[in-house]
């Protein structure tokens, strides 16, 4: 987690960097590409929640028998673990918290959860792009509230038995045949280009 939060710095503060001669005059500036500087967000963010999937969740799952179970409904029982999903979105908010450099959330075009819908037309665009493009991550630009917004979209693939079976036998999930391997939503990024 550590190592979370200073690349997440590292790439914050890589993000304008001025190059100042001896003078003390600014000559030029110079910065981090959005793509790369999302790119790098992905990948920190992808590791956490694989390894979060992997090593806790499918450990503790649901046939295991262990102390804690994960469940969609955690908070109300005294053995239970938030679903990675569940992490992810706590981790989103409290970025929000620190920083309004960026955002992030985990979208789907078959969302269990209705508020991870996609919520405009780059992002349902991106989510489809992603779906029908495996291992491809999508990259466009909107405005939203006067705003321009750097907008990634990376898949977001089934990388567990407890990622599979968590949608596939959810009474609300609109897709019940996901496999391992396969795309099952996206992490969208956006970056607000006019600050």
């Amino acid at each position: 987690m550590h190592y979370a939060k200073a690349l997440i710095a590292t790439a914050i503060a890589g993000s304008v960097l001025t190059i100042t001669a001896c003078g003390g005059k600014e000559e030029a500036k110079a910065g981090i590409e959005p793509s790369v500087f999302t790119d790098s967000l992905f990948a920190v963010m992808k590791s956490d929640r694989t390894n979060y999937t992997k090593l806790i969740v499918q450990r503790l799952g649901p046939n295991k028998g262990g102390f804690i179970k994960p469940d969609e409904h955690w908070e109300d029982k005294t053995d239970g673990a938030p679903l990675p999903a569940q992490m992810f979105r706590y981790g989103a908010e409290g970025v929000a918290e620190v920083t309004d450099k960026f955002t992030y959330s985990l979208q789907s075009l078959w969302p269990v959860n209705k508020q991870n819908a996609p919520k405009t037309p780059l992002e349902k665009e991106g989510l489809t792009y992603i779906a029908d493009n495996p291992g491809e991550n999508f990259y466009g630009e909107e405005e939203l509230g006067g705003v321009t917004y750097f907008t990634a979209v990376y898949p977001d693939v089934a990388v567990s038995p407890a990622c599979t079976s968590c949608h596939n036998d959810h009474k609300d999930s609109p897709k019940t045949d996901f496999k391992i391997g396969e795309v099952m939503g996206g992490v969208v990024i956006r970056v607000p280009l006019d600050k």
